[in-house]
């Protein structure tokens, strides 16, 4: 199997870190010279990599075809490529709809793929709409896939996946606090990292009991946890969270 990505940014990366990391058997990955320092970098560390300035060359020695390219580049240049009606293509824009992808592109194997960067390391989850075969047989080893036919509903799951900066911002802010109260970086960052993961560990040990669960045994009558979560809420923490998800799935919809 050979793959192609149109634009070599971040994610692109990560999933070929994934790939190459995972048992999945590839013959070659074409990708783009957009970037040129990403596409350096990959061309160097794996030998199945080669960069090709052209997309339509990367399309035409392609069996398996990825967009990885902003919205607005993607509107832009799909519509001078050409397609063989036998190709698959996954594409990783979130505001191009489905049918304006198969419309623009005349191929009808098309699905929409939300990896995220830690794909990198062989994690998920990994949405898939709609089912695709070769999609999952990709994916489903770089990471936890889950499949959505409804195109519609795969934008809430869009939406989701732009918490990524807010979360960290969360671990940023932290240990910037920690490190305010004289705690060393290296330790503030340490301890701040190893914090959320086991919060979100525990999280996915104990789905089974609910969130909402996990929030009141996180809590003790009048104790520290209680005192943070009353105060978050006061503050409309979460209300503004919430209204930023729908003002993205609201961009995402139309």
């Amino acid at each position: 199997m050979n793959l192609g990505f149109i634009g070599t940014g971040k994610i692109a990366s990560s999933i070929i870190f994934g790939i190459f990391k995972s048992s999945l058997k590839i013959n070659k990955i074409y990708i783009s010279s957009r970037n040129r320092n990403i596409a350096k970098k990959l061309s160097v560390k794996f030998k199945k990599v080669k960069t090709l300035k052209n997309n339509q060359d990367i399309i035409n020695l392609s069996s398996v075809v990825l967009l990885s390219v902003t919205p607005s580049v993607g509107k832009k240049i799909l519509k001078d490529l050409k397609f063989d009606k036998k190709k698959t293509i996954i594409s990783l824009i979130s505001t191009i709809k489905l049918n304006d992808l198969k419309k623009s592109t005349g191929v009808k194997k098309v699905c929409k793929a939300i990896p995220l960067p830690f794909v990198e390391n062989r994690l998920g989850p990994i949405i898939l709409s709609p089912k695709n075969k070769i999609a999952k047989r990709i994916f489903s080893k770089i990471g936890p896939v889950i499949e959505i036919n409804n195109e519609k509903i795969s934008f809430s799951f869009w939406s989701t996946s732009s918490i990524m900066a807010a979360y960290y911002e969360l671990l940023n802010s932290t240990t910037k606090w920690l490190i305010k109260k004289k705690i060393k970086p290296k330790t503030a960052t340490k301890y701040s990292s190893e914090l959320f993961l086991s919060l979100s560990k525990d999280a996915v040990l104990k789905k089974e009991i609910g969130f909402n669960k996990l929030v009141a045994d996180s809590q003790t009558p009048g104790g520290l946890n209680m005192q943070v979560l009353k105060e978050l809420k006061k503050g409309k923490f979460y209300d503004k969270f919430l209204k930023s998800l729908d003002n993205v799935h609201r961009r995402i919809k139309h």
